[in-house]
């Protein structure tokens, strides 16, 4: 099941997903603290910072104070012969020890805290690729945006299909590098609801500054309602025409990242007029179905020219049936080829599929083995099915 990303709130108003720079507890130095986590962590790096700043004016105004007190024209007496001073050599050997070696048990005592979930905790498996994030549940249903339930510890398991990216939420103070062909792991618990930002803080590319995604904390029925439907209570998404499916999968997916609708030269080739222009690489000789589907699932077995370096990753497990066929009319609008079926909206019977989709096959964990999910609620048996 693909999941849709609901783009504004009940009123059609768009939530904010990040928060203003002077507001929260923290004020200035740090966003609201919004995990159970957050504040052992807050609290070592405001240590450090008035730790930093004391001695900071300490050293200095002990520097001002020697530069006049010994100026050239000052008549201070200047002895030929010093003696060190065995207690205060001992005081800025013991001092500066005692508070690096707190700092570090402080430090290494809030990494365990954070890098250990409880055992309770429901876990979530997140990929990265240029660039977008994924998020799939335990049941196997995809989404572009991370829903998880107040008050519940939640694990994040997370690997790369193509660079290094690294996952940071301010809010929650996370940040885990993310690396391909290796599992990285992070855990959180929010106690409030609310909306917050996902950003990539490792340079990915061109389009690193663009990478993000969206944290939404909900409650405990809304979280059920979203990994068994795809959406949110009052959300369901109206039903869409193949060609308005794929192009909003060309958004959302961030295809827009390398291909453009206009001609315009990017990472990737543009898909403008691409259909039916010849491919070699391809089963059917041009640009059709076969090859749109054949480029989104197994995107290296054919490279078009000039694009050797593009690295696309495959997106097999991520997009379903519905969309890559919905992608292939949109490029087939884009090339003034389109057919009657591709701009007009399915029928009643068609309108569930093209809601949601298939269960993706393929993807990170396998959906006939869910993890379990130590979630009480009502609606347990619901999402299991």
């Amino acid at each position: 099941m693909m999941m849709q990303t609901p783009a504004a709130d009940s009123a059609g108003v768009i939530e904010a997903t990040r928060q203003a720079f002077w507001t929260g507890r923290n004020g200035l130095w740090l966003p609201p603290a919004e995990s159970t986590t957050a504040p052992q962590i807050d609290a070592l790096f405001n240590f450090i910072m008035i730790s930093s700043i004391i001695l900071t004016l300490f050293v200095a105004a002990a520097m001002v104070y020697f530069v006049r007190k010994y100026r050239r024209t000052s008549h201070a007496d200047r002895p030929q012969e010093t003696h060190e001073n065995k207690w205060l050599e001992v005081s800025w050997i013991v001092i500066p020890t005692i508070l690096v070696l707190g700092v570090f048990f402080w430090g290494f005592r809030a990494y365990v805290g954070t890098a250990i979930p409880p055992s309770n905790a429901i876990t979530v498996n997140v990929k990265a690729q240029k660039w977008n994030w994924s998020f799939e549940y335990a049941n196997g249903t995809n989404a572009t945006e991370l829903v998880v339930p107040v008050n519940q510890p939640v694990r994040l398991e997370m690997t790369s299909q193509d660079v290094l990216h690294s996952f940071y939420v301010p809010e929650f103070r996370i940040k885990h590098d993310v690396l391909p062909n290796r599992f990285a792991y992070v855990w959180f618990e929010a106690p409030r609801e609310g909306v917050y930002q996902i950003l990539c803080t490792e340079y990915c590319g061109t389009s690193h500054s663009n990478m993000g995604a969206r944290i939404r904390v909900v409650s405990r029925g809304d979280y059920y309602a979203y990994v068994a439907n795809g959406y949110l209570p009052g959300e369901q998404p109206p039903a869409m025409a193949p060609a308005d499916l794929g192009a909003s999968v060309y958004v959302a997916r961030g295809c827009n990242a390398c291909h453009s609708v206009d001609g315009t030269p990017g990472v990737g080739p543009s898909w403008e007029g691409i259909w039916g222009e010849p491919r070699p690489g391809s089963a059917e000789g041009v640009v059709d179905d076969v090859y749109i589907a054949n480029s989104i699932l197994y995107p290296q077995a054919y490279i078009a020219p000039g694009f050797e370096n593009a690295n696309m990753p495959s997106y097999d497990g991520v997009l379903n049936d519905q969309q890559i066929a919905g992608v292939a009319a949109y490029i087939r609008v884009l090339s003034g080829a389109a057919t009657p079926a591709d701009t007009t909206l399915p029928t009643d019977a068609g309108i569930e599929d093209s809601l949601a989709g298939q269960a993706p096959e393929g993807g990170m964990g396998d959906p006939g083995v869910p993890v379990a999910d130590p979630v009480d609620g009502p609606a347990r048996e619901e999402v299991r099915e």
